[in-house]
């Protein structure tokens, strides 16, 4: 059995996190959804800046648009919404088949709005409304200001993809403001059965900052800092927040228990940033060591290559669950809190989005005038 179709058949789904308008264009999209290999799309503004900036496949569009009067955010709004539809549009019998559980498209908020409720509450209603497809997912980014906007899409009946997670005491709180959203709906009388959310938990950047951090320690002379330490940190915090999935969306938990008596789906674990950044590691080590029941991994191009040409499929996020908590409090022990390590990275997160989408606008208004 080919390793997607098994780690498929492990409850798993393997989401392409990738979008331009050639793949929609030219079947490749279409042949890789009819062939099995992915479930599902995840898009960012560093993916739609790529796809703009290193290609002319938007020239003639941008051109005509921009005839039209329309400015630079208002063009890249008419790319991506007309690239999100046709994407949604080909994965909609995946969605149904599935029973909604798989066959979605995510398109992110703006990340200026990263710190601002209510702005990215309303901008998600709009994209939502934009888009108008049942199988689209809008990302919000996971930081504090984010939570409420969660709970609140979440009522307002929008499918939501959380993003820019690191922490596991993040996640806990991101998990219960999609209950209280779909609490909210249950009270005013509303169904819950046709919503769907997954909480995307960035891995591989705890890696690079965990592990620099370790080196910095020896490089000031600290010779107690145990070599099996470096490599660990992104996939101990991959099972330690699939450990916390498993207490809110388990059988123990009568809150969730209770709206999944209503049609609840549990908000799915998604592992995002899985391609391997330290060549000495595995290019499929954020793939096959993460690999879980009712969980999605969405990956780049060149790890999904990677992991169908020899990728193993097995169940791996449950093991060593102990050894994952372990490896928190050895880092703790040196100096190294992963709640500081999580802030951080959220906060450079949110920079690089930001970053990215202007870089974005500004290669569309270049490609306008020109």
């Amino acid at each position: 059995m080919k390793p997607i179709q098994k780690l498929h058949d492990l409850g798993q789904s393997i989401w392409y996190d990738n979008i331009q308008r050639r793949l929609l264009e030219n079947g490749e999209l279409a042949d890789m959804i009819e062939g099995g290999e992915i479930r599902g799309v995840t898009s960012n503004p560093s993916i739609f800046k790529a796809a703009i900036g290193n290609s002319d496949d938007y020239a003639e569009e941008i051109a005509a648009l921009s005839a039209q009067g329309l400015g630079k955010k208002e063009i890249y709004e008419e790319l991506a919404i007309a690239d999100i539809q046709a994407a949604t549009d080909l994965f909609l019998p995946l969605y149904e088949e599935t029973s909604k559980r798989d066959g979605y498209v995510s398109l992110e908020v703006s990340p200026y709005l990263a710190r601002d409720t209510k702005g990215t509450l309303a901008e998600a209603k709009r994209l939502w409304e934009a888009v108008n497809r049942p199988n689209l997912m809008i990302k919000i980014p996971g930081t504090v200001e984010g939570l409420p906007a969660i709970t609140e899409a979440i009522a307002a009946g929008l499918n939501v993809n959380v993003t820019l997670i690191f922490s596991v005491k993040r996640y806990e709180e991101i998990m219960n403001a999609y209950l209280s959203g779909l609490e909210q709906r249950v009270e005013a009388g509303l169904p819950i059965d046709g919503i769907a959310s997954v909480a995307s938990f960035f891995i591989s950047r705890i890696e690079s900052n965990v592990d620099a951090r370790l080196q910095t320690l020896i490089d000031e002379g600290n010779d107690n800092i145990p070599e099996t330490l470096f490599g660990q940190a992104a996939v101990a915090s991959g099972k330690l927040a699939y450990e916390k999935y498993s207490q809110i969306f388990g059988e123990e938990n009568e809150r969730f228990v209770s709206l999944q008596a209503k049609g609840a789906q549990p908000q799915r674990l998604l592992f995002a940033s899985t391609s391997t950044k330290n060549p000495a590691y595995s290019d499929v080590k954020y793939v096959e060591e993460l690999i879980g029941p009712g969980t999605v991994n969405t990956v780049p191009p060149k790890t999904l290559d990677a992991f169908r040409d020899h990728g193993v499929a097995q169940v791996r996020v449950t093991e060593g669950v102990e050894a994952a908590h372990q490896t928190f409090a050895d880092l703790f022990a040196l100096g190294i809190d992963i709640e500081v390590v999580a802030q951080e990275l959220e906060d450079a997160g949110v920079k690089s989005f930001a970053d990215a989408f202007t870089i974005l606008l500004d290669t569309v208004e270049q490609q306008r005038v020109g």
